[in-house]
């Protein structure tokens, strides 16, 4: 028995016979894996991830379909296919043209390298400290503030529309940012890793219809980078100095300082209590507590 099964393979190995591998074939592989990469990193970073866990759900329910000879389904999925490629084609439109730009640029290999090397979403105590501290001595003086904290999702879009700064975090920078008449104050304040990443970024408004007509331009953009993005975002009335968190298209106000650190704490990478490992359901918990009468608009234009 043993001589057979040696037998057989070593039948079935002497046919196998190793190809010849050539320069430029090592050559070839680099560059395609270098291009699978680079898409890799391009999906990762823009709305495509979203859309990609979405497309491999439905390829499961195809998967089952055609597994158990759903015939009505596949036949549905055959019809719409070609449809289904142009959606994808013209969702993704933005996205794709920004990648063809940055094709012509020459330090893309080392930015998708950076990019791909950057830890994301991670906020020392030294931060939250600071963001507490500058929100509360701005809201006293009822200057207006928007910062955006970057979690999971990128916000490398809303970045560009910015002014560069890549500064460490500190009350006083925050303060003088937005402080009236300078040239940072208007718009929002992007963070990243323990750094100030851009100032005076635009943001997508909400059209969000349950919010209150009474809320400013500066409330709805908070909530509008919350509902396109996984981000954190604290905002001071200019109005009336109160301070806020949008979080997951919802808006908390009238917060205290316990209450805008702790919220600001679950953006760290730390043990959470049960009640608290899903920011959104704590949030949830937590809104009868923070919710008061909605805030006056803030009348000002960016406001």
């Amino acid at each position: 028995m043993f001589k057979k099964f040696l037998a057989y393979f070593t039948e079935y190995f002497s046919n196998i016979r190793m190809p010849r591998i050539r320069i430029t074939d090592i050559i070839e592989i680099l560059i395609i894996s270098f291009l699978v990469y680079t898409i890799m990193l391009w999906v990762r970073k823009t709305k495509a991830w979203a859309l990609l866990k979405g497309l491999i759900v439905i390829l499961g329910f195809l998967l089952l379909a055609a597994i158990f000879n759903m015939t009505t389904i596949l036949w549905i999925a055959e019809k719409s296919l070609s449809v289904m490629v142009i959606a994808i084609v013209v969702v993704l439109q933005p996205e794709l043209r920004r990648m063809l730009e940055q094709l012509g640029q020459k330090n893309i290999i080392f930015s998708f390298i950076n990019d791909s090397s950057r830890s994301k979403g991670r906020y020392s105590d030294h931060t939250i400290d600071e963001i507490v501290k500058a929100s509360f001595a701005m809201g006293r003086v009822k200057t207006g503030a928007l910062m955006v904290l970057e979690r999971n999702e990128t916000l490398a879009e809303y970045e560009k529309t910015g002014i560069a700064i890549d500064a460490a975090v500190s009350s006083q920078l925050l303060i003088n940012i937005f402080e009236h008449n300078t040239p940072l104050h208007d718009g929002a304040v992007i963070f990243r890793d323990d750094r100030i990443v851009s100032a005076t970024c635009y943001l997508p408004l909400s059209d969000n219809r349950s919010l209150s007509k009474a809320l400013g331009t500066r409330h709805r953009a908070g909530v509008g980078i919350s509902e396109a993005t996984d981000s954190l975002t604290v905002i001071v009335s200019e109005e009336n100095g109160k301070v806020s968190v949008a979080y997951g298209g919802e808006l908390f106000s009238s917060l205290t300082q316990e209450g805008l650190r702790e919220k600001l704490e679950l953006v760290q990478d730390k043990p959470q209590p049960e009640a608290r490992k899903s920011p959104k359901n704590w949030f949830a918990n937590r809104k009868g507590e923070t919710d008061s009468a909605p805030e006056q608009a803030d009348r000002k234009s960016g406001t």
